[in-house]
């Protein structure tokens, strides 16, 4: 089962799976932060008779475990969550209530249907200002520096309660700066095509020196499926690219792939957002034998070229 399987992550993931010849139930609640036709979208694409569909929602128990109730997952992929950094600051309730009790209720039903195998979907948000660059896995993460990062460590934690009491394995990956294909339009990737195509100017936070792991979606359900073929009693582990770039580099890179001079407008930097994000990713070698295939340059260009195809003619 895929939780958040209509988003991003979860419905590229989903094909991945599908195409691998597993069969998938997967769930989404098709939350309004951006817009649900993108999601639904998402789904529609998928046509195999391997997949079923929920539409549901985590923070409803009944709701889910009484759709749900019948099969028997071999695994859990929990990638539901509230998201957006920004967003959280603002509505900071959605968030506990969506990332922290949703979290709860998918564990509790992996007890009610016998599920032991969990793979969480955690974020680099985690490590805040405080961490040591590279991040790594046994970082305190202590002082998250907004609402989002405080609900995904909590639900971190909660997971280990999990395993600790009930003899849940987790698996926690967290997901360093995903962009690609059907990615998600409040991310600088899409918000800055879009804005360079539309000749608007980019906003611009701060200096443009802070820097983000940036990580290709293929490289992430890799990293993903690799964690499928392991049981780990309980594992926290990093999936980005381990190589950050500037966010002025990011502009740099988009307006050569795009042939196009970006216009800029600089403001303050945003109070809550981490200055830099850097993974290390000893452990995701060592224990999944993951690596990156596919470097910022390439990624981007895949990127914009499924924009222009399918986003560039929408009015927002």
């Amino acid at each position: 089962m895929v939780t958040g399987g209509a988003g991003f992550i979860g419905s590229t993931l989903v094909k991945r799976l599908l195409k691998d010849g597993h069969k998938v139930a997967a769930l989404d609640n098709f939350d309004r932060y951006y817009q649900a036709a993108f999601k639904r979208e998402n789904v529609q694409a998928i046509k195999n008779k391997r997949f079923s569909f929920y539409e549901a929602d985590v923070r409803k128990f009944s709701d889910v475990k009484h759709l749900l109730q019948g099969y028997n997952f071999d695994k859990i992929i929990h990638l539901a969550a509230q998201v957006g950094v920004r967003n959280s600051i603002l509505y900071p309730n959605r968030y506990l209530k969506t990332n922290i009790e949703g979290t709860g209720n998918i564990l509790e039903l992996a007890r009610f249907l016998g599920t032991k195998d969990i793979i969480f979907g955690s974020s680099s948000s985690v490590y805040g200002n405080s961490s040591r660059l590279p991040f790594k896995e046994d970082s305190p993460c202590l002082k998250p520096l907004n609402p989002y990062a405080f609900s995904k460590r909590a639900a971190e934690l909660l997971c280990s309660t999990y395993h600790d009491l009930f003899g849940l394995n987790v698996t926690v990956l967290r997901f360093f700066s995903v962009y690609g294909p059907c990615g998600r339009p409040d991310m600088s990737p899409y918000v800055f095509t879009q804005s360079i195509l539309k000749g608007r100017p980019i906003t611009l936070y701060g200096n443009g020196e802070a820097t983000r792991d940036f990580t290709y979606i293929d490289d992430i359900v890799e990293g993903i499926c690799l964690s499928l073929k392991r049981t780990f009693p309980f594992e926290i582990i990093n999936l980005g690219s381990s190589k950050p770039v500037s966010v002025l580099v990011l502009i740099r890179l988009l307006e050569e792939t795009l042939r196009v001079k970006a216009k800029i407008r600089q403001v303050k930097s945003i109070v809550g957002e981490a200055k830099d994000t850097f993974a290390d990713l000893g452990k995701a070698k060592k224990l999944l034998g993951y690596h990156v295939s596919t470097d910022l340059k390439n990624g981007l260009r895949e990127f914009v070229t499924w924009f222009k195809k399918n986003r560039v003619g929408e009015s927002s």
